[in-house]
């Protein structure tokens, strides 16, 4: 028999970065959290997966994503562990491109050359999983590591808790609401919720030191024809990259290198994970050796680590109470119940609510969107966003005794508003207006 080892109001799965705004949203909002997280850490993609820039939280000069999401930013920035560019260099100007592009922190959607400086920040994960640790003991969260989810606990059709796999078998922590912020879907989807399956590359991300970082940027500008030869072997190497395959890192002489991207391997498959594991050091090592001995500044580098958590993006999706759409995202259309945004887009809340399953949220990566445009929608800004909104929502639905799909949203808007979020209910001059059913 499976042993109940805690009860609570709001049970959270997952303690990556949307994971984290939903507990502390909910826990400042007077409900009684529990946060369950598999890995040693919290932080997910942002820290086990070290995706080390933070961006899609800004439109033009505007800040869109703020609340939860610049707190941890403030935090890490005390720390001396995140870096981002001051309100005067955010223009598009060749000095400021340079200044800033090894960095990562500029707009990767522009059509311009060279693309703007932009509100982006490059931080250090072990920046991020502190800042984590401190704001769930601030705002007393009970934290379960280590427990990895495996059923989901329903009475009839509602969320009633979930059980977990531990090294002292299987537990249950009991609650009234569930949110599913594993990246993966996995609460909704065993409870359930419909929803379409999706892929794109997995990335195994790698960090260099030893790296000077001047003289690696001096052979780009100064040397490009023959700098454009190692960086075009570098980059067949790796197999797949970003255009800039290396940044520089709020440590000095470390660089992260957000790739190599695989393609053809399902994130939610226990063997192509592996097989993406082995494939993706294989290309490292090779890649790691050229650069060594080509790149003028890579002479005395060496391999810091892997990421211990391989880089998902996308598998199950949220078949939710509404889909958001390629072109919602693409032509900025602002819905009347937006409670968060990302660039220059707005998320829904019926994009957060699954059917089928009552008092059961969602937030993160697996949102309720199609394929193609949860590709260009899924940063770990607008997820911490979603998170905060989804963390206030399970309160508001505790505290007037029903379910969180019946939340009134406005209220919602408003104080998601009042306490420094963005839920996106005033539309940016640049929306697309377009009056659509909450109902």
């Amino acid at each position: 028999m499976t042993s109940i080892v805690h009860e609570t109001d709001v049970v959270v799965v997952g303690g990556g970065p949307a994971g984290l705004a939903a507990a502390v949203a909910a826990s400042r909002n007077g409900a009684k959290v529990a946060l369950l997280e598999r890995y040693p850490q919290l932080g997910g993609l942002a820290a086990g997966a070290m995706v080390l820039v933070l961006d899609d939280m800004c439109n033009g000069n505007e800040i869109t994503v703020k609340g939860i999401m610049q707190e941890v930013v403030e935090r890490m920035e005390k720390m001396k562990l995140a870096v981002y560019p001051p309100e005067e260099d955010r223009r598009a100007d060749p000095a400021m491109f340079r200044k800033w592009a090894r960095w990562g922190l500029y707009d990767y959607y522009a059509r311009t050359k060279p693309p703007p400086v932009c509100y982006a920040v490059a931080f250090d994960p072990e920046g991020f999983k502190r800042a984590s640790e401190d704001l769930v003991a601030e705002n007393n969260i009970h934290l379960r590591l280590h427990s990895w989810f495996a059923e989901p606990i329903l009475e009839d059709d509602r969320m009633a808790g979930v059980i977990c796999e531990t090294k002292e078998g299987r537990q249950a922590v009991r609650g009234n609401i569930v949110i599913d912020c594993t990246g993966d879907l996995d609460v909704a989807s065993r409870a359930g919720a419909p929803f379409i399956g999706g892929s794109y590359f997995l990335t195994t991300v790698f960090r260099l030191g030893g790296v000077d970082t001047d003289k690696a940027e001096a052979f780009e500008h100064e040397a490009p024809e023959q700098c454009l030869v190692v960086d075009k072997k570098a980059k067949e190497l790796l197999g797949g990259s970003w255009d800039k395959w290396w940044l520089k890192t709020p440590l000095p002489g470390i660089v992260w290198c957000n790739c190599p991207h695989m393609r053809g391997y399902d994130g939610a498959k226990v063997e192509d994970m592996t097989k993406a594991q082995a494939e993706g050091r294989k290309r490292i090592d090779a890649t790691f050796a050229f650069v060594r001995e080509n790149w003028p500044g890579f002479e005395k580098s060496y391999i810091v680590d892997l990421a211990p958590q391989i880089g998902v993006r996308q598998t199950r999706l949220l078949e939710g109470e509404y889909v958001v759409t390629k072109e919602d995202v693409q032509e900025r259309v602002h819905f009347p119940d937006s409670v968060a945004r990302g660039r220059d887009y707005y998320t829904p809340y019926r994009a957060l609510l699954p059917k089928n399953v009552e008092q059961l949220l969602v937030a993160g990566r697996h949102y309720s969107a199609t394929s193609t445009a949860q590709k260009t929608s899924r940063e770990i800004p607008p997820c911490m966003a979603m998170g905060e909104a989804v963390g206030v929502a399970a309160a508001m639905a505790l505290d007037a005794g029903t379910l969180v799909r019946k939340v009134d949203v406005p209220t919602l808007q408003k104080k998601l508003r009042a306490q420094g979020a963005d839920p996106g209910d005033v539309p940016s001059a640049n929306a697309t207006l377009r009056e659509v059913a909450t109902s």
